[in-house]
Order: structure tokens, then C-alpha cells, then sequence
């Protein structure tokens, strides 16, 4: 099955350069033949290596939705039985939209939480002009619109589109893992965009009025010039250390006590699962569309606002190794059993089957 799917291949696409990429790859050992086709940017030939043994097409862009008629030529001439666009609102959705309508290919629309209702209002304005131009049409017209959870499900319908939802999570490849060495000093890692909806501000207020011998480190590239004002309000025991990833990345997971993501919106975050994975603690807020980390007892509940982050890391802060240990060892567990590649691709396989071939739906589609 030649599938073609839209993506970015570069680490500019936070979350998406690991959950699209690891699909992919997944989806390969099912017997597909993703092929990737992808808006070129600052990091995309840096990135290419990642992806492979993939096939991976680049393409120049111009203007503000990143468009490109190449791009929209070499998927008119690929093989693609099935394209499936990750993301919205940018011109890659619109260039499968005019593809499906030409030739008739069904199309898979993962919005990633771009249809969350934060994140529909955030720059609003720019994103009713795209609806207009195009956006909503082709959510209308897609086949299926895969969503990450049940919220992101919702969300979809509270948008008002009736398409059929593939309900299938995010995943992670899991890390070897060797004993942790004791430190004296205790590290909380923020790794993820470094932007407002991420609820940062509020970190480090919280931080701010609950001292303690922990120290923060917050990972991640800068969007928008957000972290000049989060350095501006941060004490010592709070250090900026630019983006991380591959090896870096790893060597960071392994060496910090416990992982936050105080957002205010999210599809289904890569960032949380691979703190699991690597069997941290974790403090979120139910916007991470998580409930299954509160359910077994592998995460601190938090609500993205100053007050209710304090109270979270005191809670943190007030356990023993003991019972960081036990939020620990949950997570991992949780992974483990319901969000490895494997299982998604094989799920995410049989929609694709189905959007193609029709027959009864798979267990994850709903009407």
C-alpha cells in the first residue's frame, strides 16, 4: 500500500518530528510504503538522516502558508493509494485536498490538537481567513480525521465536522533503562516549545513562591521570542538550555527526577509518553489529554495556572525516593501497555485498508 504523507520532516515541527516520523517507520514493518513529501526549512537537510530508510521528498515553499506547486505536481504523479496530512491550517492540507478531488484518493487528516479549542484561538484571526480559503472544506471532504484521544475527538466534533474519527493515540519507542544513581541535588525537566500555550509563565511563578533544593531546567527552541521574558523573571535555580535532541536528548532524560508540562493545550504529547518511557514522575494538567497517567497513579495533577502548579510541586517536592520511585515505575508500566508504534501502525493500518478498500470500519473509527 503506497501511502503519501504530509508532513515536516524537520525539528521544527516539535512533537510531530518524533510521532510522524515513528508512525512511518512503523507503518513500513506493517507492509506500507509511506513516502514522505515535506515544505523545506532551517533544518530540514539536518534532519533528512533521521528518517531514513524512508523515502523523503523536499520541496521550496513561499509565503505565509509555506506554499508550493511543486509539491503539489510530484503528489499528483506519486503512486499514493492513501494521503495522510498531519497538521493543519498550512498548505499541505490544501495541496491533498485538490489531489483528492482530481483523482479520487481518500485522505487522512491528523490535526494533532490544531482543532483543540485553545489552539483555534490563538491567532484566530489568521486562522478564519485559511477556513475560508480552504481549511474547512478539506477537513469536510477528508475521509477520516484521526484523532489522538477522546478530547481531541470532541474537539473535532465541536468544530462541527461529521467525518468518521480514527480515535489512536501518540507512541514512543522504549528506551533501555539501567538503575538510577542517587543526586543530591533533584532536576524538574520542561522539554517542549517554548511558547505561551505551554503554560511556562506560570511555571515559573509557581516555581518562584515554592522554594526548594530542586533545581528547573526548561529544554526546547524558542517560538516567537517567548523566552526572553520567562529569563526575566526567573530566579538561579532555573536554567534555559536550548533545544535537545538525539543523543542530547537521551542523556537528558536519563538525568533528570521528574518531568512538567503545565499546558494549556495539547493533542496528545510525545513529550509526556517519553518521560514515562524513561520512567519520570510527572506533573500535567489535564489538557494533556492524558486521563489514563492520573488513573494509574503516574502523574501529579496540575491546572496551568500559578496557584495549582505550587501545590503540584509541593506535592513533588514532599515525596520520598520511594514514592517518586512508584509514579515512576507506573508510567513506564503504562506505556508499556497501551502506546508503543507496533500496536498504533497495526490500528492505523486497518483505517487505512478501510478508507481505501471500505467494509466494516476497524474498532477505533466511530460515526
Amino acid at each position: 500500500m503506497d501511502v503519501a504523507v504530509l508532513s515536516t520532516v524537520s525539528r521544527n515541527a516539535g512533537g510531530l518530528f518524533y510521532s510522524v516520523r515513528w508512525l512511518s517507520k512503523a507503518l513500513a514493518k506493517q507492509g506500507c510504503s509511506p513516502k514522505i513529501f515535506s515544505p523545506i526549512d532551517g533544518f530540514s537537510q539536518e534532519d533528512l538522516p533521521h528518517w531514513e530508510p524512508l523515502p523523503v521528498e523536499l520541496f521550496p515553499v513561499f509565503g505565509p502558508l509555506k506554499t508550493s506547486v511543486n509539491l503539489r505536481k510530484a503528489l499528483a504523479a506519486s503512486k499514493a493509494e492513501l494521503i495522510h496530512v498531519h497538521g493543519i491550517w498550512s498548505d499541505s492540507q490544501w495541496a491533498a485536498a485538490q489531489i483528492q478531488a482530481k483523482k479520487g484518493i481518500p485522505v487522512v487528516v491528523s490535526p494533532r490538537g490544531m482543532l483543540d479549542p485553545w489552539a483555534v484561538q490563538n491567532s484566530a484571526w489568521k486562522k478564519r481567513l485559511v477556513e475560508k480559503l480552504f481549511a474547512r472544506n478539506a477537513l469536510e471532504k477528508a475521509t477520516c480525521i484521526h484523532a489522538l484521544c477522546r478530547s481531541e475527538a470532541d474537539a473535532v466534533r465541536q468544530y462541527g465536522l461529521k467525518n468518521p474519527i480514527a480515535v489512536l493515540p501518540n507512541a514512543v519507542e522504549l528506551p533501555k533503562l539501567t538503575d538510577k544513581t542517587t543526586r543530591e541535588k533533584k532536576t524538574l525537566l520542561f522539554l517542549g516549545r517554548i511558547h505561551p500555550k505551554k503554560g511556562l509563565k506560570e511555571l515559573i511563578e509557581a516555581w518562584n513562591q515554592t522554594p526548594s533544593d530542586w533545581q528547573l531546567k526548561i529544554a526546547g527552541w524558542d517560538d516567537g521570542g517567548h523566552e526572553a521574558g520567562l529569563k526575566s523573571i526567573a530566579g538561579e535555580s532555573v536554567e534555559f538550555i536550548g533545544p535537545q535532541h538525539g543523543e542530547a536528548k537521551d542523556r537528558l532524560l536519563r538525568s533528570v527526577d521528574a518531568f512538567i508540562l503545565p499546558s494549556f493545550s495539547e493533542g496528545l504529547p510525545m513529550s509526556v509518553l517519553e518521560a514515562w518511557s524513561y520512567r519520570l514522575p510527572v506533573l500535567m494538567t489535564d489538557f494533556c489529554n492524558l486521563p489514563e497517567g492520573f488513573e494509574a497513579e503516574a502523574a501529579i495533577r496540575i491546572e496551568p495556572d500559578a496557584d495549582s502548579i505550587a501545590a503540584g510541586l509541593k506535592q513533588l517536592f514532599s515525596l520520598p525516593d520511594s514514592g517518586l520511585n512508584d509514579l515512576a515505575v507506573n508510567g513506564r508500566k503504562l506505556v508499556e501497555a497501551r502506546f508503543t508504534w507496533p500496536k498504533v501502525a497495526e490500528q492505523m493500518k486497518q483505517v487505512y485498508e478501510w478508507c481505501i478498500g471500505g467494509g466494516d470500519p476497524p474498532e477505533c473509527v466511530e460515526f
